[in-house]
């Protein structure tokens, strides 16, 4: 913000004083000097004045004159030695005095000008020029009590001093006192309505206030009397920024640079509103043109920063920031930034220390502090990231982003409720918030109020239309409650879902969703998610070979050898593995959408899968002679999948069903830490290292009475096998499994056991173990 700042000291000369022995030529002469300085004609007054002195050297009058020529012309040395020779004629010349401290001030000497106007005031103790111009030096100084004081001092003594009420007003807006400023302001121009500093250094102080309709008005009404005036467009376009009218402040940028072209601060704001307006190729180059002006311009280097970041261009966008933190290294925009720089490579470890480092700078750094806890919600620290957070809205309690970022804390923490109230209170503080909305509605999905959940997807999506997150989430809620066909036409927005963690396929192929013809061509069908989605998919296989096409499946490479024996496959490719030549492609799960799944059309028929019958010898003969009835257990899934601590529980928590009179038989390839004393502890078979990969799973199971499993590809695995299963579901359960139902579409032998609202798995397990009961006493 550019300030008007004190109007230029006036040089007042006293005419004629102390001449009565000069000729009256000579006084004539400097008449006529006098005359030509007001005149503007400063070399001829400088040649008078010349004149005068080899006549007279000892006229203090004519020194102090030329001390004020010489000022005009930029030769601040030789104004002071004039000073210097009038005052030592003359040591009470209170004007000479007055005018030599303005010009010490002018050269940054401010010590020198306060001790000069103290000789100015021990002559004359209420010169009102000299306590305006004292009271501007102390301002300098940052001594803005004194300065204050200095400037009611003058006003006392002359209440219609315009420019001393501008000057108060500067110094009340530098203690932050902008309300008071603004009253200043309005007593300078009740006098003086056309003073133009007054008009800008008022538009400041309505900008601080948050006032920006005034502001703007304000430096309308200076640019109306200076046009030329590149402080006022620049501070203009500042309150135009903050009325979102974007377009109106870069034309006001651009009028201040057709004036100043070489203005850095002005170049940095044009670059942040360009920034704003997604033109990110003209904000970094009005970044760089600050930067080739400025090359230690911290502000523009993290503007330049924040350009890159949103272009994706991490990398980039890191080293601008270490170049503003090496300029300033407390710079807290920078590192909060450069943390947020961090988070979005995935580097959550580093990107916390950036966000410390801020928190070291500013404690109350409520973007620091927000971060921070988003940082540390990804390091899976949740209770901290609330502690973050909560310190955050006790510095702003209105700030939607960290009311946001806590609902998402208090989910994974499962305090739903105070969750959905965080919600509520950001999309309150800011109604137009989509991600807020989107959070909202995950919250409501988990505390099955399916309909809310919706509506606020839809709220999100109505505030942003290509928002994919929100499209993606509400196909969930679709799903979940068996809306089919509504559903798999949001849930192909998981391609652009960044939710969704998918790494997306640059395929030059067109995607086949079902509407083509492919009789006679050759579709690539891949796999895209975890391996129970695989499983569960590519029961449509046989349908899109039966429309004519040669089938190949790309797969990872431990379910290569189960997919041997799936119908209608030509070729089996590992991914990673080359890929030969196609026509078109799709994913698993876009094959519902492609054969317009409905409830009642999902092909259902098991098995759809099948093994070697040398695979069922080799794993009868490796688990020996049935003598009781074999269960096998699955209690953990995927450690990475997004809800594995809902989904996943602990093998102590299956112990009441460990004294049934069956064998046991863990299904888990990998046991987890906690788990492994336990199971060593309780007489439950173990295959972890025969579990080569997805086919000998099969075989395990195909020696199995029952599965009893999580939701995990186990569960899917047993069901495509036709083998019982009992699946444990969540509260608020994965879309697959519907609501309010122990059947599944998917598979017919599939048996569901869920949790009631405590959200707790002893109640599932008591359930589970009254059935097994009766499943053994069969």
């Amino acid at each position: 913000m550019e300030s008007g700042g004190l109007p230029p000291e006036a040089f007042p000369i006293i005419e004629g004083e102390g001449m009565t022995t000069v000729s009256l030529t000579v006084s004539e002469v400097f008449d006529i000097a006098l005359k030509s300085y007001y005149a503007g004609k400063l070399a001829e007054a400088e040649q008078l004045c010349l004149k005068i002195l080899s006549a007279d050297p000892d006229s203090a009058a004519t020194l102090n004159l030329l001390a004020v020529i010489n000022t005009s012309l930029g030769r601040h040395d030789a104004a002071l030695a004039n000073y210097d020779r009038a005052l030592l004629l003359r040591p009470d010349f209170i004007q000479a005095l007055n005018n030599r401290g303005a010009v010490l001030k002018a050269l940054g000497r401010y010590d020198e000008a306060l001790e000069n106007y103290d000789r100015a005031r021990a002559v004359q103790p209420d010169h009102v020029e000299v306590l305006n111009n004292r009271a501007g030096v102390l301002q300098e100084l940052g001594r803005y009590d004194e300065a204050l004081e200095g400037y009611d001092r003058a006003l006392v003594l002359r209440p219609d001093y315009p420019e001393a009420l501008n000057n108060r007003g500067v110094t009340l807006q530098a203690l932050g006192r902008h309300a008071a400023a603004l009253t200043s302001y309005g007593a300078a121009l009740a006098l003086r309505p056309d003073f133009v500093e007054a008009l800008v250094n008022r538009g400041i102080s309505h900008y601080e206030l948050k006032q920006f309709r005034e502001a703007v008005e304000s430096y309308d009404r200076a640019i109306a009397l200076r046009p030329d005036h590149a402080d006022a467009l620049s501070n203009r376009g500042n309150a135009l920024d903050e009325l979102g009218r974007r377009e109106e402040a870069l034309a006001s940028y651009n009028g201040a640079l057709n004036l100043q072209p070489h203005h850095a601060e002005v170049l940095y704001n044009r670059g942040t509103v360009l920034h704003k307006l997604g033109r990110f190729d003209e904000a970094l180059a009005s970044y760089d043109a600050a930067l080739t002006l400025r090359l230690d311009y911290p502000e523009a280097l993290v503007g330049r920063g924040a350009t890159l970041q949103d272009q994706k261009q991490f990398d980039e966008a890191l080293k601008s920031y270490d170049r503003a933190i090496a300029v300033r290294p407390d710079y807290a925009q920078a590192l909060v930034n450069r943390g947020a720089t961090l988070h979005d490579l995935g580097r959550s470890d580093e990107a916390l220390q950036s966000f410390e480092r801020a928190l070291a700078s500013e404690p109350d750094n409520v973007e620091a502090l927000t971060n921070r806890g988003v940082a540390m919600h990804d390091l899976a620290r949740y209770d901290e990231a609330l502690t973050s957070q909560e310190r955050a809205l006790a510095a702003r309690p209105d700030d939607a982003a960290a009311l946001n970022n806590r609902g998402v804390t208090l989910h994974k923490l499962r305090r739903l409720e105070e969750a959905l109230a965080s919600h509520d209170t950001a999309v309150a503080s800011r109604p137009d918030y989509a991600e807020a909305f989107a959070n909202r509605g995950v919250t409501l999905y988990d505390l099955k109020r399916f309909d809310e959940a919706l509506a606020s997807y839809d709220r999100a999506i109505a505030l942003r239309p290509d928002y994919a997150d929100a499209h993606f989430l509400k196909s969930l809620s679709s799903l979940v409650t068996g809306d089919f066909e509504r559903g798999w036409i949001e849930y192909e927005w998981r391609h652009k879902a960044p939710t969704a963690r998918l790494a997306e396929r640059d395929f030059t192929q067109p995607r086949w969703l079902g509407e083509d013809d492919i009789a006679g061509k050759t579709i690539l069908l891949h796999s895209e998610q975890g391996f129970g989605d695989t499983i569960q998919f590519c029961r449509y296989v046989p349908l899109v070979a039966a429309r004519g096409a040669h089938v190949i499946m790309e797969v990872e490479e431990p379910l290569c050898e189960l997919m041997a024996g799936l119908a209608g496959t030509t070729q089996i490719i590992a991914k990673g593995d080359p890929l030969p030549d196609f026509d078109c492609q799709c994913s698993f799960p876009s094959l519902p959408l492609a054969f317009r799944s409905r409830l009642e059309t999902i092909p259902a028929r098991t098995p759809y899968l099948s093994l070697p019958a040398q695979a069922l010898e080799y794993w009868s003969g490796l688990i020996g002679p049935k003598r009781r009835t074999r269960i096998g257990l699955a209690w953990a899934g995927n450690t990475k999948h997004v809800r594995d601590r809902e989904r996943s529980m602990r093998l102590r928590d299956l112990l009441p069903l460990l004294d049934i009179d069956a064998t046991f038989v863990s299904l888990q390839k990998e046991v987890r830490p906690g788990d492994v004393e336990t199971l060593e502890n309780y007489d439950i078979l173990q295959f972890g290292e025969e579990l080569g990969d997805f086919s000998d799973t099969a075989a395990l199971i195909s020696q199995l009475d029952l599965v009893i499993s999580v939701d995990t590809s186990v569960a899917h695995l047993a069901g495509a096998l036709q083998k019982p299963v009992w699946i444990l579901v969540t509260h608020a359960p994965d879309w697959r499994w519907l609501l309010d139902r122990d059947d599944s579409p998917w598979y017919p032998t599939a048996r569901l056991f869920r949790q009631s609202d405590s959200r707790a798995w002893d109640g599932v397990i008591a359930q589970v173990r009254n059935a097994l009961l009766e499943f053994t006493a069969g």
